[in-house]
């Protein structure tokens, strides 16, 4: 189903309707981390204790948001926000065991933030054991993740990113669509060469 609507008119649409719309409109993505940047912020700090770290959770849950849009599913009772909250503490957590094992760190974790984690969405589960998203990043080709770091990390719009590549914004939805291919496959085979999208 294609989306006829604006981005104006899905600033007012429901969270689920936004995500859905920018799986055919990524810059109705940028909506969503509007919507919820500052609020993830507050909360991966909150548990971490470092604005550095949580920063990083937060652009991380959003690239997971939105390369797992296609796993949401709608709940009597388990609105968006719990999914991505839900995702949001999970990368908390798995920061906070990276953190403790690499350096000897000790945070003073939130034990309860973690207790209410849903044993369902087994994709989730999953979240733990696959390469991290940002890892397979650098696994593609860099004019490839720039772009996904522009759009989906620094919430460019993609006029604003056709200006940054002096490129047309028709240009830049194809280039899109191409780089989130590639990083989906990068994540899927991690052995495979980014150079056989060159």
């Amino acid at each position: 189903m294609r989306y006829s609507k604006s981005l104006e008119v899905l600033k007012e649409a429901p969270d689920d309707e936004v995500l859905s719309a920018s799986r055919e409109l990524p810059d109705a993505f940028t909506i969503l981390v509007e919507r919820y940047e500052a609020a993830f912020l507050r909360r991966a700090k909150h548990i971490l204790h470092s604005h550095e770290d949580a920063q990083e959770v937060v652009q991380d849950t959003f690239t997971r948001i939105y390369l797992y849009a296609d796993k949401y599913e709608a709940q009597a009772g388990a609105q968006f926000s719990s999914w991505a909250y839900t995702i949001l503490t999970r990368l908390c957590f798995t920061r906070y065991q990276k953190l403790k094992k690499d350096s000897g760190r000790m945070l003073a974790l939130e034990p309860e933030a973690f207790e209410r984690l849903p044993d369902t969405q087994s994709f989730l589960d999953e979240l733990s054991i696959k390469n991290e998203v940002l890892n397979a990043l650098s696994r593609v080709p860099e004019s490839c993740a720039r772009l996904l770091r522009l759009q989906f990390l620094e919430g460019k719009t993609q006029e604003e990113i056709a200006l940054l590549e002096g490129s047309t914004v028709p240009a830049i939805k194809t280039r899109v669509f191409r780089a989130k291919k590639i990083l989906k496959e990068a994540m899927t085979h991690p052995s495979q060469s980014p150079h056989d999208h060159d």
